[in-house]
């Protein structure tokens, strides 16, 4: 969007800007083109400041109550510097002189449209996410894996099957076993958690079966095992291929026929129980090697579900990574940063070994101002230093609105040695903003600490 009262050069603008696949509509005064905004418009507003009426920088204040977030471009052929820095500080994305050159006009425009696009997306993703309210979107994800999971996870979960989830660490066994659970019609029941890597072996039968009084040295009184207790509900053996051999030959009746013995007792307990199995390596092969019972492993392999690695779904890297970010915010009563579009470029093409758990880890770190390895990027050489009054003899006002942004930011973030909340409170600047400037300039905090 284009607002400019002398119709001639509005025009002039639409030509010229049209052959580069800008489509431009061009309003000959503000009133006009407020009239066609919404807090969703996908452009961007390149104004002209001194018009009839309501000015560019009036119009520019009614856009920015409209939405913080929207470029509003200012271009005037009698402005001044201190008219400049003020329309910075009021958060105008780009002051430009005229007459405009239409190349720097093009690139001054195609930044700020891919910044409304970022936002934008970054809208739809917390929108997304403040949708989580019924079961199924649990499993966070657009992508079409993630699709497939959650159709299956719907199909199977109040079967009365047993299932066996496949994944890599860090890929969400535990949760895609807590869904299945909560989607059942075991629900209101317990959902009994079982790491058979953690439990030592010598006290792993007393801990699933549970013992009478006197079983054994030490059991003064009658303990429920885990399987018992779990009764109308779920087990969820986690890093099954852990469990002892004995320990799946004992587990093995106990699957087939649902029922449980106690330590030191005679008596056969029946229970309803359903078994969700999950592992993260292949337990065919762990058979063929003797390191996992065959007969056990055809018991629970009834319904099969395995999951993606994150690097096989990396169009869900954003949403998880938003949600995760707002996760930990809102535990820790933050504000919940804005993202760049670099930084979840740098997100998108990581390896993630780890996963979702390892991309969990990168977003509390990032949510409370501690960056890591991700984003680390070699310090410049030498010490920033104070620089004396720069010359702007021969420069265009956009060029010494760029060198003043310059000069203040860097004196800023000299005096507050690199604190950005102290910074960002000094030159009274959006956040992103000063992201973006300091991007811009090739300012990195670390320098300045």
């Amino acid at each position: 969007m284009m607002v400019e009262d002398d119709h001639l050069l509005g025009q002039a603008y639409k030509r010229c800007l049209r052959p580069l696949g800008m489509e431009i509509e061009v309003f000959n005064s503000a009133q006009k083109a407020l009239s066609c905004l919404t807090r969703d418009w996908p452009g961007i507003v390149v104004t002209d400041i001194m018009m009839p009426g309501m000015d560019g920088l009036a119009l520019m204040k009614k856009v920015k109550s409209l939405d913080q977030d929207l470029p509003v471009v200012l271009v005037t052929g009698k402005g001044d510097i201190p008219m400049a820095v003020e329309a910075i500080r009021d958060g105008a994305y780009a002051f430009l002189e005229k007459p405009v050159e239409m190349e720097a006009l093009q690139k001054v425009m195609e930044h700020a449209l891919e910044k409304r696009r970022f936002v934008l997306e970054l809208r739809k993703l917390r929108a997304q996410i403040a949708n989580l309210d019924q079961p199924s979107s649990t499993i966070l994800g657009i992508s079409p894996v993630i699709e497939q999971l959650r159709k299956i996870i719907q199909n199977v979960a109040d079967s009365q099957s047993d299932v066996l989830i496949y994944g890599e660490t860090g890929t969400g066994k535990d949760l895609v076993a807590r869904c299945l659970h909560d989607q059942s019609q075991r629900r209101d029941h317990p959902f009994v958690a079982i790491n058979c890597g953690a439990i030592p072996e010598s006290i792993f039968e007393s801990e699933i079966f549970g013992h009478e009084a006197g079983a054994f040295t030490g059991a003064n009184q009658k303990r429920i095992g885990k399987f018992e207790y779990a009764n109308k509900g779920t087990v969820f053996l986690d890093e099954v291929e852990s469990m002892p051999l004995n320990m799946q030959v004992k587990l093995l009746r106990v699957l087939q026929e649902r029922v449980v013995e106690r330590m030191g007792s005679n008596k056969l307990i029946p229970i309803n129980i359903r078994v969700i199995a999950a592992t993260k390596v292949d337990l065919k092969q762990a058979c063929d090697k003797n390191q996992f019972r065959l007969d056990f492993f055809y018991r629970l392999n009834v319904i099969q579900i395995c999951l993606p690695p994150l690097r096989e779904r990396k169009e869900d890297i954003p949403l998880l990574f938003q949600y995760f970010v707002e996760q930990c915010c809102k535990s820790h009563n933050k504000k919940s940063p804005t993202i760049s579009k670099e930084y979840y470029k740098k997100l998108t093409e990581s390896p993630w070994e780890g996963n979702i758990r390892e991309l969990k880890n990168e977003a509390e770190k990032y949510a409370l101002d501690m960056v890591g390895d991700l984003m680390n990027t070699p310090l410049r050489s030498g010490t920033v230093e104070l620089t004396s009054e720069i010359g702007l003899e021969g420069l265009t006002l956009s060029e010494k609105v760029s060198e003043f942004e310059k000069k203040m930011i860097e004196h800023e973030l000299i005096r507050n040695k690199g604190s950005i909340n102290k910074t960002l409170d000094a030159l009274k600047i959006p956040r992103q903003t000063l992201r973006d400037k300091m991007k811009k300039f090739g300012f990195h905090r670390d320098n300045y600490i």
